[in-house]
């Protein structure tokens, strides 16, 4: 069994980049603060892709933070890419993997990426074998330190565990979206850090009536009170709630310190299916 290798409260990049995550950021020296308000704040895990941009916020993140601060971890993921339209496009092959890769390398600075995410498209059915095998290989050659998937299921991730270790999922989840119950308490089990995108319900934000009753009777603001839960659902959970905005930066940081009494957790469990 693996242990978590991620602190509960981490950092998405993919807000930085522009609209639908598409193009430069509409505030550049913004996405820069944010970027070096998280290593102020003593974050240690950042969630990005060459994809983000494309390029953009990988670019964004090496201007702002290099040479890294020690400890600073630093996740990407591959699978993909995008075209001249935003469209995202699968890059699934095997070879198009090493190509991202040693891309994601090259615009972060870094001689070793610490764990790489393998994106599957969600197809049913959908073998990973080749493509993580590729990535195990890359894993043994050095340039990689751990691996994850993200986007996958059950059996998918037992696929990937026969040919490497994996240490991370990264699925959709969060308190309205609970479709993976099943598979966060097999990552509890095991060790596997689960990492929720989306956690505050991504392009289609959370909107619910108990959620923001909730938020109100406790004083807090409706995502504080959304991280909190997932925070609460499983010491696999590590979460990356991403922005472009240093003020809200902080406040989804403070939500790690945000205690949910017995009763509100019971009628936030109420919102999700």
């Amino acid at each position: 069994m693996t242990e978590f290798i991620f602190p509960r409260m981490g950092y998405g990049a993919m807000q930085l980049a522009g609209p639908n995550v598409f193009g430069p950021p509409k505030d550049r020296d913004e996405a820069l603060a944010v970027l070096r308000e998280v290593v102020e704040l003593g974050i240690t895990h950042i969630d990005t892709s060459d994809f983000y941009g494309p390029y953009v916020v990988n670019e964004l993140i090496r201007e702002a933070l290099h040479p890294y601060p020690a400890g600073l971890r630093l996740v990407t993921k591959v699978g993909a890419r995008r075209g001249s339209d935003g469209a995202w496009i699968p890059a699934f092959e095997p070879a198009e993997l090493r190509a991202q890769v040693h891309e994601n390398l090259a615009r972060l600075g870094v001689e070793v990426l610490d764990v790489v995410n393998l994106r599957v498209p969600e197809v049913p059915g959908t073998s990973v074998t080749a493509q993580f095998a590729e990535l195990a290989a890359l894993r043994e050659s050095g340039v990689i330190r751990h691996l994850g998937v993200s986007a996958v299921s059950s059996d998918q991730l037992t696929e990937a565990q026969r040919i490497a270790p994996v240490v991370t999922v990264q699925n959709l989840y969060n308190v309205a979206q609970r479709g993976d119950d099943p598979l966060v308490d097999r990552c509890e089990a095991e060790g596997i850090s689960y990492v929720p995108f989306f956690p505050l319900g991504g392009f289609t934000p959370l909107q619910s009536s108990t959620l923001t009753s909730v938020a109100a009777r406790l004083g807090a603001t409706a995502h504080q009170v959304a991280l909190a839960w997932l925070l609460r659902r499983s010491p696999a959970i590590a979460l990356i709630p991403g922005t472009s905005s240093v003020a809200h930066l902080r406040e989804n940081v403070a939500a790690a310190d945000l205690v949910l009494p017995e009763d509100a957790v019971a009628e936030l469990n109420t919102i999700g299916g």
